[in-house]
């Protein structure tokens, strides 16, 4: 069973309903994404259309195994404790508020998962600099600096992860897209004076006996 977050109009949640997981997808409530500016991006779920929008899976199938229901990732539903043998959120955590808030989120998310559970996040990564960034606003970035602290929280808490840094330094790498982003496929961007890409956590929750 799985649990995703700010799933959007991502195929996640349809694809592993195809492998007959059991998932509950969650997304933003439609006012509160109105009020953010969210349902605009045509980034937001309101229901079982957005997440199957690709046709992944069978109508029937999805409505088996998939749920779904509005969560804020500002607050965990209590609920989703110890249910659960995998999160996710793909690039959703940096739009929380600021810095702390996406922290505190990939924390309390561990408590979703049972024993031995594994949590997978990505989110913008600033490879630009590691003292300065943008640490509140619509979307924040985490730099090298941060994803330790995180990573050095969640081992101090019994959970495993490992964090790989490498930028890389093909020639794909070495390109930077600017703003308006015309490039539709690209592995760094410039988001005011930073250069970003993504990186991903892989959290396996620890057993707390």
């Amino acid at each position: 069973s799985g649990l995703g977050f700010a799933v959007g109009q991502e195929p996640l949640s349809a694809m592993f309903a195809t492998f007959g997981t059991h998932i509950l997808a969650t997304d933003l409530s439609t006012a509160e994404a109105q009020a953010s500016g969210w349902v605009d991006t045509a980034q937001h779920a309101q229901g079982y259309e957005a997440i199957n929008a690709r046709g992944i899976c069978g109508d029937a199938q999805l409505r088996r195994l998939v749920e779904f229901r509005f969560a804020n990732m500002n607050d965990i539903n209590p609920e989703f404790d110890g249910g659960f043998d995998f999160v996710w959120s793909s690039c959703a955590l940096e739009h929380l508020g600021s810095l702390d808030d996406g922290k505190r989120f990939i924390y309390q998310a561990m408590n979703c998962l049972k024993p031995g559970g594994v949590a997978v996040h990505t989110t913008e990564f600033n490879v630009g600099s590691n003292d300065s960034t943008i640490e509140s606003g619509d979307t924040v970035l985490f730099r090298r600096r941060d994803i330790e602290e995180v990573v050095a929280r969640l081992r101090r808490l019994g959970h495993s992860i490992d964090v790989d840094y490498d930028a890389g330094g093909g020639a794909a790498d070495s390109f930077i897209d600017v703003p308006p982003y015309k490039h539709s496929t690209h592995l760094k961007i410039q988001i005011g004076h930073y250069v970003v890409t993504s990186i991903g956590l892989i959290i396996r929750k620890g057993d707390p006996g």
